[in-house]
């Protein structure tokens, strides 16, 4: 740091007829998304979300589907593997040029979940929201959001407080981080605030019965965790789905799958 202030160095220069005004900001350098989710701990964080996703028997294939909070696309493959039709949303303008670098055929849109507007009426068959919700300082607003565009199920893999009280838990993030909070504020709600709130406009809410391999996922939640990040998995659905991994109660003992 300077040890001359404006103030200082403008005193020893009003003799001269000249004045600093203001200094000259450095330009911003936005942080490589890639650095973060191409990391041995992203590429590994989401092979175990998504072999966990597979195992669970949905009904994804060829099915229309909104990704919200895509990112750079680290799991859109996921869908357009199985022969959906996408559209795949993320609100920072970096990871946007990346997806369109990446899906060039798939259709994209801005979207920030504190605020959602969404060009078109469309419904979707399958709701994607992995990664995200933790990152919202507002997560009622998004659920309710992402129910609206849903006609079939939505699939939510989210940070969480242990817990068993309706608690949000608000929390700062740094908006500089391409994996953090946009806005600079997130939240790690318990898992029965989430499940209430999901209730609110899906008929269907289920935990799963299995969690994914991944240390930051408990499978015992009468223990204090074991990592300063504990995930878990939700899945919603306008229709009941008889499904033997799914489990509409509130599990304190769960399995990998």
């Amino acid at each position: 740091m300077s040890i001359f202030s404006r103030k200082s160095i403008n005193q020893l220069m009003e003799s001269t007829g000249y004045r600093i005004s203001k200094f000259r900001d450095e330009p911003t350098v936005h942080a490589d998304p890639l650095r973060i989710f191409n990391s041995l701990y992203g590429v590994r964080l989401n092979a175990r979300r998504q072999e966990h996703l597979a195992s669970l028997g949905l009904p994804i294939a060829g099915k229309t589907v909104l990704e919200v909070g895509a990112g750079p696309g680290e799991h859109t493959h996921f869908f357009l593997d199985r022969g959906c039709k996408m559209l795949v949303t993320e609100i920072r303008d970096e990871n946007l040029e990346l997806l369109k670098q990446r899906y060039p055929e798939v259709a994209l849109q801005k979207l920030d979940l504190e605020d959602p507007k969404l060009q078109g009426d469309e419904k979707f068959e399958v709701v994607y929201c992995y990664g995200l919700l933790y990152h919202l300082g507002k997560p009622d607003v998004a659920i309710k959001f992402m129910a609206e565009r849903c006609k079939g199920i939505l699939t939510m893999e989210t940070c969480v407080s242990p817990g068993d009280e309706l608690a949000v838990n608000l929390v700062r993030e740094d908006p500089e981080e391409p994996s953090q909070a946009f806005h600079g504020h997130g939240c790690r709600p318990t898992r029965p605030w989430i499940f209430a709130e999901l209730k609110k406009h899906f008929p269907h809410v289920y935990l799963t019965r299995t969690q994914p391999c991944h240390e930051q996922f408990p499978i015992d939640w009468t223990v204090p965790p074991k990592t300063e990040l504990t995930r878990s998995v939700f899945v919603a659905s306008m229709t009941p789905l008889a499904n033997d991994t799914l489990s509409e109660q509130i599990l304190n003992q769960q399995v990998r799958h």
